[in-house]
Order: C-alpha cells, then structure tokens, then sequence
C-alpha cells in the first residue's frame, strides 16, 4: 500500500527496545519523531500502547491486536492486519510506530521507512525486523549526536518493480 510508513528508532543490530521501553532517549530524535508523525494516525500493538507515558497529542491512536480490550474510546482498536488496512485505506499516510510483532507483520504492506539508525549496539529484547536494503532507495535526511553516540534520519522507499 501507498500509505503504510514505519518509524523507528534501531541500534546496528537493529535493537528497539528492551523491557517495553526504548533503548536510546534522544532528545532531537524524539522531535524528529513527533515531527514526522504529528497529524497523523498511529498504529501500533498493545505493549507499545501500554508503554507510553499519555496518549500522542494531535495523533490518532490504532491499536492491533489479537485481545479484546476495553480501551479509551478515542483509540481505535483493529484486531486483524485485514482489518487495519480496510480501516485506513483512505488516509494519505499512516505512521507504524511498533512494536516488534507489529512492525515484522506490516513491513510487506509499507512502501517507505523512516529510520534513526544509531551508531551503538546494546542489549535488546525487541528487533526491527531484517529487511533486503537492496530492495530500497534511501536518503540520509539528517545526522545527529547526542551522549556521544551518532545516528542518522533516513527514508528508506521501496522500488518499484519492473513489470516485464
């Protein structure tokens, strides 16, 4: 699909997180990400939900997942990747902010990524799942570095396929 962006934020060995939190807290990365998702719908699973501190300002929140949950009424829960996809086929760009299960389920379905690859390695329970760079163009958008460790903003874009 057109619309389906996944944001993240991933070590060299494409750590995200451990213990349901992030690993890494940078303060301008944390605006490039408020940036780049302001205004628009959020999709993410129950763990990534639970692990936030209030809701996103000025974001709706998709929450998929396989539980029935009784949650605020202004997050919208999907219990299907069908279902998700149904529900947001008319929306310019969705943003896929995790976690892990989330981000390994829609990688087929995206056509861009937008990624803070850090410059470090640490100890993770949750990856970014592999994908064939080969199979994307991608722009460095901005470097960075904070604590002393460095990092990049790139858009990764999925090619097109030639049709013979």
């Amino acid at each position: 699909m057109k619309n389906i962006t996944m944001i993240a934020a991933v070590g060299k060995n494409l750590e995200l997180g451990k213990n349901n939190d992030l690993i890494w807290h940078f303060k301008e990365d944390m605006k490039f990400f408020k940036e780049q998702t302001m205004g628009k719908p959020v999709v993410m699973g129950y763990k990534t939900l639970e692990s936030l501190p209030k809701l996103l300002p000025g974001r709706k929140h998709i929450v998929l997942t396989r539980r029935n949950l009784e949650l605020d009424p202004a997050i919208l829960v999907v219990h299907s990747v069908e279902e998700l996809l149904e529900k947001v086929r008319d929306i310019p760009e969705v943003m896929i902010i995790g976690g892990a299960t989330v981000y390994q389920e829609m990688l087929a379905y995206s056509d861009k990524l937008i990624l803070t690859e850090i410059d470090a390695e640490s100890d993770a329970d949750v990856y970014f799942p592999s994908f064939n760079k080969k199979e994307w163009d991608s722009q460095v958008i901005g470097e960075c570095e904070e604590n002393s460790i460095s990092y990049k903003h790139l858009v990764y874009t999925r090619k097109k396929v030639r049709k013979s």
